[in-house]
């Protein structure tokens, strides 16, 4: 038998209510039958009502789901599966329903309309089968729909994860939204556990199968709880997974169809039915296999089998940036590494969510150890992160030690037992305290770091560097020497004293200027970590703001170089426009960047709030801006080169949304805004315009902001702004990537041509997309994604629209991509 057909007729036995055991007791849910979280009816329940399906608790209001529960009402919901997981929960006088026309509806109390199940065909009736499956079936009783196929975060007894499919795990134990981590049957027949928003590959990886090679592997939990990953080419069992360990098996085709629940209906049911096997990814990155005895009141007890990874640290992010996982009491606990503290002041996490920030101003290069006195070298053993280097040098440790003191870049190093000496900049993101490593972690520490709670216990400082001084052998020599030493102590003490109190006082009379200015708003103190220029400083860097680099809404960017030690190209913004527009651009560009930090954004240094001036120093971009790659240069970018900053891009705006604390619409996504570093890396820019949400927030009313042509159609409907809008500008953006040339060109021969969406989507209805990059030779496969991809993005209506998280995994080839309907943007010659 077929392994597709394998697989449809485990569903259909799962499903079908007309099989053997389940056939008396068995109810079909009809057509026109409703659900309410506050009514007699909440759920439907499968034959032995260990299954439910319906409205169950979740914050403030209710979500739809598949439960495991027991006639006891002590016993609480084991969730195995939720629909539409990352909506918000629903009010009490929502309803579930499956409509007369064949399709099941969640109806909130607004009056919107929302699918349960996208299905292309029409439903007849519904069933909630013992095995936990939640299925549609048509007139002919065929399943046109199921939750086993849509998994969430958990796999029961008689489910298949297929090859490009993945659990990922909920929020927490209460909150059932996307959360961190993710496995993924992946399409080279490997088993990965990784955080989300992350590559697949190696370095994001904490736990695998290592099946890669097998292609076409399925991941199959049976009903005896045996987790097994099947080929589907010849129905062997490649391997099973039982703990920590992947064990190789080998079966005859008879007993692996068995085993893979296909090889007779009688077979199928013949399972121990007072247990149900559960697989879950947990919220904290385990995956766990528990079992659930039912007793023969109704009521069940939990067991946990066993769980991948056994160590909670060798999960990767369970503790953020610039924390490392260890164990208190065997407990795992997150802390912060040396000279940093929680961002969210607390002395110890379980998880870091927030992750540690510098607890001292970073120097922009400490030069070498002699001239250093405010920077501290720190170690600690038995560290290790996966964090790759960007320098990696076989020395000494006490060479390893200086060359990373004397390195401007170098923040933090880690010395192994091989003698390789690997330098890099912060933040760490996966480090861990681990005993059966002998590598020594070595820190540049400010003063203040020094005090930090942090420090206690966990490192200490290395002994002074520098080379004691010579020895006087003459007595007079030596007095004469005290004598002199103790008259420069005491007139330098004095002239210390003077300057100190003299800067006292300027500094408050700055301090009250500021706050006249707006300053105390901004919070500089409390909320960022970032260097304070003065405008001298500035001005001298950018040989009085000589060289201009571009030009934006608020003000100029110039060229700039800081000599501190070693040359250090910047940017340097000057705020123009009148000082309350200006302040308020500068506050916000100041929230915004200063509490970012990812590779496709560009990174912010530094400020400057000197009286009613206002500057923003940011690392230099030496390429240019993707407009100038696009729209000015004689020669196209190669087609992979744009394709990858196209992604580049997307995860950028994918952070903004849900990687930041508080999510952030950047509200003027455009070529322009997109900056390129040496190594022709795509950065966002421009956060002037950028609208916070506040964490209770979905969309915001806020005014018409962001450049013509890139505007979602909401902007002038004086609707709520979501980060929908962004998606609709980076689909714009998208297309000119693609055709490299803007998205309205007038001086055009042909009319049909002018309107790039318009003219795209014409060439992509009558499948001649390969037009629209007009003869140049491009992959067609990777072509048409991402012009389908650009054509869901620039949907007039938000809903329609993907998530940024959708576009990256579409843009990865993680999700297939449907065909979009018209977009209203294409619509003007057509």
């Amino acid at each position: 038998m077929a392994p597709c057909q394998i697989i449809l007729l485990s569903l259909l036995i799962l499903c079908h209510p007309a099989v053997g055991v389940e056939q008396k007791n068995f109810a079909r849910i009809s057509l026109g039958s409703k659900l309410s979280p506050i009514m007699k009816q909440t759920s439907w329940s499968s034959p032995s009502r260990r299954f439910e399906f319906g409205f169950y608790n979740e914050r403030d209001g209710f979500k739809v789901g598949i439960w495991l529960t027991g006639k006891s009402q002590t016993i609480e919901k084991t969730i195995t599966w939720t629909a539409n997981r990352d909506d918000d929960p629903v009010s009490p006088n929502s309803t579930i329903e499956l409509t007369p026309d064949g399709k099941l509806v969640l109806k909130t109390g607004l009056g919107s309309h929302e699918l349960i199940a996208d299905i292309s065909g029409v439903a007849s009736y519904a069933s909630m089968s013992d095995s936990g499956n939640f299925c549609l079936h048509d007139n002919e009783s065929r399943i046109i729909w199921d939750s086993f196929n849509f998994p969430t975060d958990t796999l029961l007894g008689g489910q298949v994860l297929p090859p490009g499919s993945e659990l990922v795990s909920s929020v927490s134990q209460e909150v059932h939204s996307t959360g961190q981590f993710r496995l993924s049957m992946q399409s080279d027949g490997n088993l990965v556990m990784y955080p989300v928003h992350t590559l697949a590959v190696g370095v994001d990886a904490y736990w695998s199968s290592d099946t890669a090679g097998d292609n076409g592997i399925h991941l199959y939990l049976n009903f005896t709880g045996k987790l097994a990953l099947i080929n589907s080419s010849n129905s062997r069992t490649v391997k099973t997974i039982e703990g920590g360990d992947s064990v190789v098996t080998s079966y005859d085709r008879d007993s692996s169809n068995y085993e893979y629940g296909a090889s007779s209906t009688a077979g199928l049911l013949s399972y121990d039915s007072s247990v149900i096997y559960r697989g879950t990814l947990q919220h904290d990155g385990l995956f766990k296999l528990f079992s659930h005895v039912f007793y023969e009141k109704g009521d069940y007890g939990t067991s946990l089998e066993w769980k991948v990874p056994d160590d909670q640290c060798e999960v990767k992010r369970f503790c953020s940036f610039n924390s490392y996982c260890t164990k208190n009491d065997d407990t795992p606990v997150c802390r912060c590494i040396p000279g940093t503290d929680f961002v969210d002041g607390v002395e110890e996490s379980s998880p870091a969510r927030l992750g540690c920030q510098r607890n001292f101003t970073e120097e922009f290069c400490a030069g070498p150890i002699s001239n250093a006195s405010s920077i501290n070298i720190f170690t600690m053993e038995d560290m290790t992160w996966d964090d790759p280097p960007y320098s990696t040098a076989k020395m000494g440790k006490e060479d390893c030690i200086n060359s990373c003191l004397e390195d401007c870049n170098c923040e933090v190093a880690l010395f192994n037992d091989e003698g390789y000496c690997k330098k890099q900049k912060l933040p760490l993101i996966y480090a861990k305290r681990d005993q059966k490593n002998p590598s020594t972690a070595i820190f540049k520490v400010g003063m203040k770091g020094l005090r930090s709670k942090n420090m206690t216990d966990i490192a200490s400082p290395l002994p002074d560097l520098q080379p004691p001084p010579k020895v006087i052998e003459s007595k007079g020599s030596t007095v004469l020497l005290l004598v002199v030493t103790l008259g420069l102590v005491t007139s330098s003490c004095t002239a210390l004293i003077v300057a100190g109190i003299f800067f006292f006082k300027l500094r408050i009379f700055e301090y009250e200027e500021l706050l006249d200015c707006g300053g105390n708003e901004m919070g500089l103190g409390g909320e960022l970590t970032l260097r304070s220029f003065s405008y001298k400083e500035l001005k001298r860097a950018t040989n009085g703001f000589k060289e201009e680099l571009g030009k934006g809404s608020f003000g100029s960017v110039y060229k700039g170089t800081l000599h501190r030690g070693r040359r250090k190209t910047i940017a340097v913004k000057r705020l123009e426009k009148v000082v309350t527009e200006g302040e308020r651009e500068f506050r916000a560009e100041m929230r915004v960047i200063g509490r970012t930090h990812h590779k496709n954004l560009v990174r912010l240094l530094g400020y400057c709030a000197e009286q009613s001036k206002r500057l923003l120093v940011y690392e230099y971009m030496s390429n240019g801006s993707l407009a100038d790659i696009l729209f000015r240069s004689e020669r196209r970018p190669e087609w992979t080169e744009r394709v990858r900053i196209a992604l580049d891009i997307a995860r950028g705006i994918l952070y903004l949304h849900e990687g930041c604390d508080t999510p952030i619409i950047h509200c003027d996504i455009k070529p322009q805004n997109i900056l390129m570093d040496e190594f022709w890396t795509a950065k966002i820019s421009d956060f002037g315009l950028a609208k916070l949400l506040m964490p209770d927030q979905t969309r915001t009313f806020t005014i018409v902001r962001g450049t013509r042509g890139y505007l979602a159609p909401e902007w002038n409907q004086n609707i709520p702004i979501s980060v929908k809008a962004d998606v609709y500008s980076f689909g714009v953006m998208l297309l000119e990537i693609v055709c490299c040339r803007k998205n309205m060109e007038v001086n055009i021969s042909r009319p049909d041509e002018i309107v790039l969406a318009s003219w795209v989507y014409k060439n992509f209805r009558a499948r001649e997309v390969e037009k629209v990059v007009k003869g140049e030779e491009v992959d067609k496969k990777s072509l048409e994604k991402l012009v389908t991809v650009g054509l869901w993005c620039i949907q007039d209506e938000p809903a329609l629209r993907p998530s940024m998280k959708s576009v990256v995994m579409m843009l990865e080839g993680v999700t297939e991509v449907s065909i979009p309907p018209c977009p209203s943007a294409a619509n003007t010659f057509n």
